[in-house]
């Protein structure tokens, strides 16, 4: 069995400041015997407008977020599982959500880019969301080999897409990690319900560190991270607040469970 840590997060539009927040809890995850902690999505920058994260976007090749997050993961000696950090993309206007793993080393693993983009009027509310206007879509899904097993990565919004992380599956994911910035009303009505059901069709343990709480933008976030195993139970959970949550993923269990419903 392998402990994983969820970290959750109310990020801000001080770069400083969140990376400052996102070394304390990475520290206290390893404190906590964690091999594998998770940031949320916009764990280093929560902007004022959607638009404000091309500002602060980084090349592929590094960048003062990455330089941090990779430095604590060698340093400490854990697998980070970086939330989104927004990357640019040659020749166009937008960026690209960039999920990204760096191993114990502070190597960079794994890279990938947020699929499903949140073009959502909130129903019942004054809400509205077109995050395509400045984030390019990703296009390929992406798993990872990690000491807790096969690593499928998705983002937030992809959480509303069964058929991807049935692909994750079909590529070897033995859990999935979804970094969020879920909004209050869809997190209240949605957000437990789809992460089981996630992860009890696919027999998956499944990690979601998430954002909590009003942010400067005047956006609240609904919170709640939480590590599910693999038949779809809650194992942890921080239902508000800034704070770290850890579970073990056991792959002995979850092979019984494939074996036992072979539904795959």
């Amino acid at each position: 069995m392998t402990r994983v840590a969820a970290l959750q997060m109310t990020s801000s539009a001080d770069v400083g400041r969140n990376l400052a927040t996102a070394g304390r809890l990475l520290r206290e995850a390893r404190e906590r015997s964690a091999v594998i902690a998770a940031l949320p999505e916009n764990f280093a920058f929560m902007g004022h407008d959607e638009a404000d994260k091309r500002a602060i976007a980084e090349d592929d090749a590094g960048g003062p977020i990455q330089s941090e997050i990779a430095g604590l993961a060698r340093d400490l000696g854990l697998w980070i599982v970086a939330g989104t950090v927004p990357l640019r993309v040659p020749g166009e206007p937008r960026v690209a959500a960039a999920c990204l793993v760096f191993d114990a080393e502070g190597r960079r693993v794994a890279r990938y880019d947020k699929i499903h983009l949140f073009d959502v009027a909130i129903p019942g509310r004054e809400e509205r969301y077109q995050e395509s206007a400045s984030v390019r879509p990703g296009q390929e899904p992406v798993c990872v080999a990690t000491p807790a097993g096969r690593l499928g990565l998705a983002v937030c919004y992809d959480l509303r897409f069964p058929e991807l992380f049935r692909r994750l599956v079909d590529l070897g994911a033995e859990w999935f990690c979804l970094p969020s910035a879920c909004t209050a009303p869809t997190g209240r009505a949605h957000w437990e319900t789809l992460l089981r059901a996630r992860a009890i069709e696919n027999f998956c343990h499944l990690v979601a560190p998430a954002q909590s709480g009003f942010h400067e933008n005047g956006r609240e976030t609904h919170g709640d991270s939480m590590l599910v195993d693999c038949w779809g139970r809650v194992l942890a959970r921080l239902p508000r607040g800034s704070g770290v949550v850890v579970a073990e993923i056991d792959l002995v269990r979850q092979r019984e469970v494939r074996q036992n419903f072979p539904s795959l």
